[in-house]
Order: C-alpha cells, then sequence, then structure tokens
C-alpha cells in the first residue's frame, strides 16, 4: 500500500479537473493548491530523509506499478489538455476563468506532463524515450529531451550550463536566460550529434527539425479542429507550463558550482552540485524528482529508487514553498545564499 503513495501526483491534474468543472473561481484551485496547500501541508509533515535497505530497492526496481502510474500520465495529460481546448468551442468562459484555467492546466502539463517526460527521458528502451517525448509536445518543449541529457547533465553546475543559476541571479532573468539559451544549445547539440554520424542537417535522424513539424503540426491541428482561440491558449499552456518547468531548474542548483582542476576540468558531478528536498509531499507528487542530487549521480536510477544524501545541499523547504520563494529574490537570497558553500560563492 505504502507504493500506493505516488497516486499524489495526480492531485494537481484532479484541481484541474475541478477547476473545469466547477469554473468560478474554482478555475484557480490548482495553483492555489501547488502553491499554497502543498506549501502548508509540508510545513506541518515531517521530513523522512531514510533510504532503501538492499532488499527494498532490489524489489521495489522489479515492480511495474512505478511504471504504470508513470505511463497513466499520458491520457492523463492528453485528456485534461483536449478537454480544456474543446471546451473553449462552447463553455463560454469569462476572462478570469480563462486566465485561472490556462495557469491550472498549465501546471498540470509541467507537473505531469514535462516532469515525468523528464524522468522517462532517462529510461534505457525505446518507447519510453517516446513516450517521454509525447508528454513534452503540449508543453511545445520537446528539445528539453536533448538539451537536458546531453546538455545539462554534462554541464551541470557550471556556466556552461544554461539550465543552472547563478548565485545572485534572480528567477526572472533566469527564465529568459536558460530558456533562450537551452533552444539554442538544444541546435547546437543536434547538429554535433548529426555531424558525427555524418548526416546532413535534413537527415530523418533530425529530431530537432522533427520537433518542430510535430509542434507545428500539433497547433495546427488545434486550429483546424477548434479555430485560433484554442491555438492562443494552446501556446499560453506552453509557456506556463515551461515556466513552472524553469522555476524547478532555478532551485534545483542554484548558486552551486563546481569547481576547476589544475587542467582547467571540472571536477565531476558530486552530490553536493544540486538542491535536495526530504518534504514528504513534494517527493511523492514530483516522482522523487526532489532527490535531485543522486539523480545526477546515475540518471538512469528510476525514481523509486533515489536515495538521499547526507552530503548534498537540503533546502530548508519543499519544492512546491521554494518555487513561491523564488518569486521573491530578496527573501530567496536572504535564505539560499547563506546555504551555498563559501568555495562555490563567486
Amino acid at each position: 500500500m505504502k507504493d500506493l503513495k505516488y497516486l499524489a501526483a495526480f492531485l494537481i491534474p484532479l484541481t484541474a479537473v475541478l477547476g473545469l468543472g466547477l469554473r468560478g473561481y474554482w478555475a484557480f484551485f490548482a495553483p492555489v493548491f501547488a502553491f499554497i496547500v502543498v506549501p502548508i501541508l509540508e510545513v506541518m509533515m515531517p521530513i523522512q530523509n531514510s533510504n532503501l535497505s538492499e532488499a527494498e530497492a532490489s524489489s521495489k526496481a522489479k515492480r511495474t506499478l512505478f511504471d504504470l502510474l508513470l505511463y497513466a500520465n499520458l491520457p492523463v495529460v492528453y485528456g485534461l489538455v483536449g478537454w480544456f481546448l474543446w471546451s473553449l468551442s462552447w463553455a463560454n468562459y469569462e476572462t478570469f476563468e480563462l486566465v485561472g484555467l490556462t495557469f491550472s492546466v498549465g501546471i498540470a502539463i509541467g507537473s505531469n506532463g514535462v516532469n515525468v517526460a523528464h524522468e522517462l527521458g532517462h529510461r534505457n528502451s525505446r518507447w519510453e524515450k517516446t513516450l517521454g517525448k509525447l508528454l513534452l509536445l503540449p508543453s511545445l518543449y520537446m528539445h528539453f529531451y536533448i538539451e537536458h541529457n546531453f546538455g545539462h547533465h554534462l554541464h551541470a553546475a557550471t556556466n556552461e550550463d544554461p539550465a543552472s543559476a547563478r548565485y545572485n541571479q534572480s528567477v526572472y532573468s533566469f527564465w529568459f536566460t536558460s530558456i533562450t539559451r537551452q533552444y539554442i544549445s538544444a541546435w547546437r547539440i543536434q547538429k554535433d550529434l548529426l555531424r558525427r554520424e555524418g548526416q546532413s542537417f535534413f537527415s530523418i535522424k533530425n529530431d530537432m527539425l522533427w520537433y518542430v513539424v510535430f509542434q507545428l503540426g500539433y497547433l495546427g491541428l488545434v486550429f483546424l479542429l477548434l479555430g485560433a482561440q484554442a491555438v492562443v491558449v494552446a501556446l499560453f499552456l506552453g509557456v506556463s507550463s515551461a515556466i513552472l518547468l524553469e522555476t524547478i531548474n532555478y532551485i534545483e542548483h542554484y548558486g552551486l558550482r563546481r569547481l576547476k582542476k589544475e587542467s582547467g576540468r571540472y571536477e565531476r558531478v558530486k552530490e553536493v552540485h544540486s538542491w535536495n528536498s526530504n518534504h514528504v509531499l513534494g517527493r511523492v507528487m514530483l516522482y522523487e524528482l526532489t532527490r535531485h542530487s543522486d539523480h545526477h549521480y546515475r540518471a538512469n536510477k528510476k525514481y523509486q529508487l533515489l536515495d538521499c544524501h547526507e552530503t548534498s545541499p537540503q533546502m530548508p523547504y519543499g519544492y512546491p514553498t521554494s518555487m513561491v520563494l523564488a518569486l521573491l529574490p530578496p527573501l530567496w537570497f536572504a535564505i539560499m545564499n547563506k546555504r551555498i558553500p563559501l568555495e562555490m560563492k563567486p
């Protein structure tokens, strides 16, 4: 029964469904739940930093339940997006309802689409990687697969990594630099991969080109079936989910830096180069994303097996609370800057 705790990851889509069904101010239920209710609950609940025994890890590694919970997000995300976009043709939403529902569904795409895509993108099987890419489509962020797997995990906690926030960089500045630099980086990585394989830009192996085609095709299909308003809303869904992702990226490595060795090369990624949180609710709702150091230590390690490392820098609050604090830069700096190791500060 304990393994069913990860069903809590479906609370965000559920709150978005309630918003769609009840309308009115319920349209804002998902952001209120995610960034007010959950942080309050996390403060009240105990922190769990225990790890699995070898026997427990061996058992959980073989259980298909954990994989099925991930796969279930595909119909959930696409069903939610489809329902919302289709409802635009008949629901006659008030402007405030439209704004609230766009944020709500966008948050669900970010937490249950992009976050799950991140987990599946590190799997070894091709079909799971493909499933992850499909989950990135509604966010219009398919390039994340290439940049994250071939860029971020190589350059994490260095100035070369677009997704590692600098010391004293605000989250608002980070949104701009990370989004733009990651997209440019993804194209650069793709071109390098093609060059290594002796393939041309217009090769069938140019995934970045396919991502452009798929995303334009998605928007084109929305336009043909549901009209121009639905396309605009689909674009805003992508923006809101991308901002959620980048806010998580911001808090994951903020201010942490790998040092350079005498050779001029960076030290390898270690447990001290990612922020971690053992706050229970955020852990299960984000499929253990908050145990980020162990993820960087072994990227293909399944979420249910991730460990807490005592040497990792620990966040004083859970990820949802930290994301809210990040929106208030002076408060964020006051809390987090003193926790950054002195040797990492510029």
